[in-house]
């Protein structure tokens, strides 16, 4: 796996991903009422990072909108293609509101490096920060991805999913089934930045989140992690205290960083726990309390 540079651009291929079109006069309004960021922002060439939340604040879905002309289209992550789907009906009640599956009509690239838009014009480019950076989205019909696949790998480099994933972690990217599930809440992984608009007004879980902005504090939050022995860190791994051997946290993602030259991991670590270069033991979720893997230290995100 070759470390990712700027001037060398990246392909990932996100074909996988959940996709689904919102249609209807209502279309805005009412997505507005279900997002965390404001709608208003995405554009025909732009996409916003949003979450979509229960009523206790909790993610039901990480996503990406893009306009596209009198709709527009959210792509999330495959596993949820019913789930997102159910949950952004559930509330359409008298509004003009459609929404249709759209999964198996259109795949979807993303880029990081330069030049990928102006070299492969067959796509529809959307400007998206997908890894901590800017990044292009290119949108294309399902029945052109072979050729575009093709075309895309005698150019540039195609990310496997072992390349993917040490990226993310890389850049300390959550991901669904990893760091984002029904049981975390946006600014607990990190996402207040990136995917929270404080000031769009009223959606469903907005009590939660503002009663957290307000306060400063989450019971948890992602860090990042470094061994400081060889033993090798595996997800699911729990994170003791040295200093009073409670159980503050949990390894939720792992990878090998040719950049850095070692394992590096993201996990939840618990409120006072939480300063870089404070040092954990990690141990197997099942070991007993003198069952010690190894020391590791907690370090500032993006580790890249």
């Amino acid at each position: 796996m070759a470390p990712f540079r700027a001037e060398q651009a990246t392909i990932f291929d996100l074909s996988s991903r959940t996709k689904l079109r919102v249609m209807g006069a209502d279309r805005l309004r009412y997505l507005n009422g279900q997002l965390s960021n404001d709608l208003r922002k995405a554009s025909d060439d732009s996409a916003i990072h949003a979450c979509v939340l229960s009523a206790k604040g909790k993610i039901d879905a990480d996503v990406f909108i893009v306009a596209d002309g009198e709709s527009f289209v959210i792509d999330s992550d495959a596993e949820l293609r019913e789930t997102l789907a159910a949950r952004l009906e559930r509330y359409i009640i008298a509004d003009d509101v459609q929404v249709e599956d759209i999964t198996e009509r259109f795949a979807l690239f993303h880029a990081l490096g330069r030049g990928v838009a102006e070299m492969y014009r067959g796509a529809k480019a959307v400007a998206a920060d997908r890894f901590g950076c800017a990044g292009t989205d290119l949108w294309l019909k399902r029945e052109e991805y072979a050729r575009a696949a093709q075309e895309l790998a005698s150019k540039f480099i195609i990310a496997d999913e072992t390349t993917a994933e040490a990226i993310r972690i890389e850049r300390g990217v959550p991901r669904w089934g990893h760091e984002l599930s029904g049981e975390i809440i946006p600014t607990e992984a990190n996402l207040e930045s990136v995917a929270i608009d404080y000031a769009k007004g009223c959606y469903i879980g907005q009590e939660v989140i503002s009663r957290i902005k307000m306060s400063g504090q989450t019971n948890k939050r992602l860090c990042g992690l470094l061994p400081l022995s060889n033993h090798q860190l595996r997800s699911g791994m729990r994170l003791f205290s040295i200093s009073d051997g409670k159980d503050v946290g949990w390894i939720t993602s792992v990878a090998l960083s040719n950049s850095i030259g070692k394992q590096i991991a993201l996990g939840f670590v618990k409120r006072g726990y939480q300063a870089a270069g404070s040092q954990l033991e990690a141990r197997e979720a099942n070991a007993a309390t003198d069952g010690t893997a190894g020391s590791v230290e907690i370090a500032a995100l993006p580790f890249v």
